[in-house]
C-alpha cells in the first residue's frame, strides 16, 4: 500500500480519536487537523515488517498529536485573574440582564466590572465554552455536523487506547486487572488468588482505574 493510500484509507481512525475528545475546549477542526498531522507522521514512520496493524500503531501517534494540542492550546492555558473575572462577569451579566430586562450591552457590563470592555470580552470568552464550528445552525443548537466514524472505528480507538494504558500497568497490576474484567472473578476471588484481602483487591482495583482514566484523559501522557 502506498503512502497515499494508507493515509487516505485510515482517515476514519483520526475521526475516532478526535470524536473521543471533542467538547473540550478545543474546536473539532483543529482536533482533526492535529489528528491527521498524527496519521502522516505514523504512515512516514510505521515499519511493517514488525509485524504490527498499522491502526495499533497509528492510534497512539494520533492521540499524542491531540494531548500535545491541548497542551499547547490557550483554551486550557487560562490564567486564574482572567477565570475568576470571567465568573463575576457572567454573574454581573445575569443581574443585568434583569435589572435592565435586557442583555447588556459589552460597555455596561464593562463599567459595571470597573474593566475597560476588551477585558470584559475576554473574561467572557474565557467563562463560556467553546462554540464549535461544527455545530448546524439556526434553529438546531444541539444538532452535529461533524463527520461520523464508523463504530467499528470507534471501537476500535477506545480498545487500543485502553490497551495503551493497560500495558503500562506492572504485571501484578495487569493480572488484578485480567482477573477482575477479562475473567469476569469477583474481588473475593481475586483476592484468594493473588494472596490479598478482598479490601485491598478493591483499593488497588480503584487506584487502578484512576490511573487508567489519567492516562486516557487529553492531557495523559503519551
Amino acid at each position: 500500500m502506498t503512502r497515499e493510500a494508507c493515509i487516505t484509507e485510515n482517515l476514519g481512525l483520526v475521526h475516532a480519536c478526535c470524536r473521543r475528545l471533542k467538547g473540550r475546549g478545543v474546536e473539532y477542526d483543529d482536533l482533526f487537523q492535529a489528528g491527521c498531522v498524527g496519521l502522516v507522521k505514523a504512515a512516514d514512520r510505521f515499519e511493517p515488517e514488525r509485524g504490527l496493524a498499522f491502526s495499533t500503531y497509528a492510534v497512539p501517534v494520533i492521540l499524542g498529536e491531540l494531548r500535545s494540542l491541548f497542551r499547547e492550546s490557550g483554551s486550557v492555558k487560562v490564567g486564574r485573574p482572567l477565570r475568576e473575572l470571567g465568573l463575576r462577569a457572567l454573574r454581573q451579566e445575569e443581574a443585568l440582564t434583569k435589572s435592565l430586562a435586557r442583555p447588556p450591552t459589552l460597555t455596561e457590563l464593562a463599567t459595571a466590572l470597573g474593566v475597560d470592555p476588551h477585558q470584559a470580552a475576554e473574561a467572557l470568552c474565557a467563562a463560556r465554552p467553546a462554540l464549535s464550528l461544527t455545530r448546524s445552525g439556526e434553529g438546531e443548537e444541539d444538532a452535529d455536523r461533524d463527520l461520523p466514524a464508523p463504530d467499528e472505528q470507534e471501537k476500535l480507538c477506545e480498545t487500543l487506547t485502553l490497551q495503551q494504558a493497560v500495558a503500562r500497568l506492572n504485571e501484578r497490576d495487569r493480572r488484578l486487572m485480567c482477573l477482575r474484567y477479562r475473567e469476569e472473578l469477583t474481588q473475593a476471588k481475586t483476592a484468594a488468588l493473588l494472596g490479598m484481602t478482598q479490601v485491598q483487591v478493591s483499593r488497588r482495583e480503584k487506584a487502578i482505574l484512576a490511573q487508567i482514566r489519567a492516562w486516557m484523559s487529553p492531557d495523559g501522557e503519551p
